[in-house]
């Protein structure tokens, strides 16, 4: 089965029999996401559906609906309708959902950037996808996007709309200024494109995933099952809101499918996010490790009551036991770790899980559905123990990136199984244990880096020959980026500060700066003669272990 985009290229979709056994298993219901928001504002009108706490703005269902509608009759009158695309660039505020809402309901499909993305990122997502338009804030941390934005346009002919979230647009359009009176909107079909996510992949340019309304849905509905999310529940929204994780895991569309509460933090930040936490009553909430280790050194300094909170949900990158037994005594709440993709598989370990469960591993699938195997170098299944190839398929992971054929070719396989990238174990209960990584990505603290971009971006540096960029481990982060540089002979002045300079000056997001340059003579090869990047890894390890 495929489905046609605006252009009518094709998106690869699941065979039809696999889609027929989906949905007469009730995975897929025949629902959207504009549906379900006019469905959650009949039955919880009156009840809080976002709190953004800077701006001090409180939206009920019934007035996220009435936003939604609006701003999606603005969008239709200025020529932006079913199958365009839309870089959507927004911190966490309230309009990042007005405006997700309202690109649902015309059928326009969000991209979703990240704050930190910068003029490299945005020029890709807007040419790449040919957007229409692209919606971001004024200056945020310091950054002006409304300049970035006016680059970006100037490059994009498909780009005819920027829309600022912002009093001062600096020459472009107000998203405040376009919601108008709402009109009849013809509703995307459930098995519609709903929107488009960004890979972490290796290669030089991320890959786009793209998601149908009934696919994610169902990940999101059973995953406030796995974390008993109800209407009781109050979400915090830490980490950025464009995240696979914080949106469906059970996230902020989990909160809002319940009938709960989403808090938006502008920063998670321990001093901002616990008095949220304590002010909003927060029930739940997700962090990367890095930030999980923040908020238990903040909180066994005590300061702020927390004792709303029941559950924790960690994952983007692999918590450490140590940390992971840390939790419940000193936040008081329940720790779930998260294992998953934005291209679909999703794990948790259960809120009944044994202790030991919870703190040594990362899960086990959401659906009876998921079709996981464990695989050597020839795509052999090993036993149980044994470490290998992550494979998966299911009713919520992807049958191919979009508009991708070619790398489509090696990241599946032929009866449509998923090449993750990641090199597991699995216990005998069905819980997967992430051992590390077999794709040349690197994972600093749950912001995935894909090495060759990076090395494409070095090479641009005058006096540069050649550039290789590896992980190196850090206490903090789990990985840092370390870039490894050969210089022409006649080269001069290129230092690791004057790299570090043209990337930034080029626009290229912080996350995927290198930490660290080391200069050297030429590569170590293996046996066939290419870079060996394991070697480069020894080394920066050796390295910091001597300091």
């Amino acid at each position: 089965m495929t489905g046609a985009d605006a252009r009518g290229g094709e998106v690869p979709g699941w065979p039809p029999e696999f889609a027929a056994r989906y949905r007469e298993a009730g995975y897929w219901r025949g629902e959207t996401f504009g549906r379900m928001l006019s469905e959650r504002a009949l039955r919880h009108g009156e009840f809080t559906a976002v709190v953004d706490p800077p701006s001090g703005r409180r939206w009920t269902y019934a007035e996220l609906d009435r936003r939604a509608d609006a701003m999606a009759a603005g969008l239709l009158a200025r020529g932006i309708g079913k199958g365009d695309r839309v870089v959507l660039q927004l911190p966490n505020v309230a309009e990042f959902f007005e405006v997700a809402f309202a690109l649902f309901r015309i059928g326009a499909l969000p991209v979703f950037a990240l704050p930190a993305h910068r003029f490299v990122e945005i020029r890709y997502l807007c040419a790449f996808t040919e957007a229409v338009a692209c919606v971001v804030p004024g200056v945020h941390a310091g950054f002006d996007h409304r300049e970035l934005a006016r680059r970006v346009r100037a490059e994009v002919p498909t780009l005819r709309h920027v829309l600022v979230a912002d009093e001062d647009a600096a020459g472009h359009e107000r998203l405040a200024d376009v919601p108008a009176a709402p009109v009849a909107l013809e509703e995307p079909a459930p098995d519609d494109l709903a929107f488009l996510q960004l890979s972490g992949g290796t290669t030089g340019a991320p890959k786009l995933i793209p998601r149908t309304h009934d696919d994610y849905m169902y990940s999101v509905r059973v995953s406030n099952e796995i974390c008993a999310v109800d209407g009781d529940s109050v979400y915090l929204c830490a980490l950025p809101a464009g995240h696979n994780f914080p949106l469906s895991s059970p996230g902020t569309l989990g909160a809002l499918h319940a009938g709960g509460t989403v808090v938006l933090t502008p920063d998670p930040a321990p001093e901002t996010a616990f008095a949220l936490i304590e002010s909003e009553r927060v029930t739940i909430t997700g962090l990367v490790p890095p930030l999980a280790l923040v908020w238990l050194e903040a909180a066994e300094r005590g300061g702020h009551d927390l004792s709303s909170l029941e559950v924790l949900l960690v994952g983007g990158a692999k918590f450490s036991e140590e940390a992971a037994r840390r939790v419940r005594p000193t936040l008081g709440c329940a720790l779930q770790q998260v294992f998953g993709m934005a291209e679909g598989l999703v794990n948790y370990t259960r809120l009944d899980d044994p202790e030991e469960t919870v703190v040594t591993t990362q899960g086990r699938p959401i659906s009876p559905d998921d079709e996981v195997r464990v695989v050597d170098e020839h795509d052999r299944d090993v036993p149980d123990g044994c470490t290998g190839h992550l494979l998966t398929r299911g009713p919520y992971t992807i049958r191919g990136y979009w508009r991708a054929e070619e790398h489509n070719a090696l990241a599946f396989t032929e009866d449509g199984f998923y090449r993750t990238g990641d090199l597991v174990s699995r216990t005998p209960e069905g819980n997967l244990v992430v051992e590390g990584r077999a794709k040349d990505q690197i994972n600093r603290g749950g912001e995935k880096v894909a090495a060759e971009e990076v090395e494409n971006h070095i090479l641009a540096v005058p006096g540069v020959h050649d550039a290789a960029v590896v992980s190196m481990p850090d206490p903090y982060l789990g990985e840092r980026v370390c870039a490894y540089v050969v210089l022409r002979r006649d080269a001069r002045g290129v230092t690791s500060l004057r790299i570090k300079k043209f990337l930034r000056e080029r626009g290229l997001a912080a996350y995927k700066i290198p930490d660290r340059v080391e200069f050297i003579e030429a590569f170590p090869a293996t046996g066939v003669g290419k870079v060996s990047k394991k070697d480069l890894r020894a080394a920066v390890a050796s390295r910091l272990r001597q300091h």
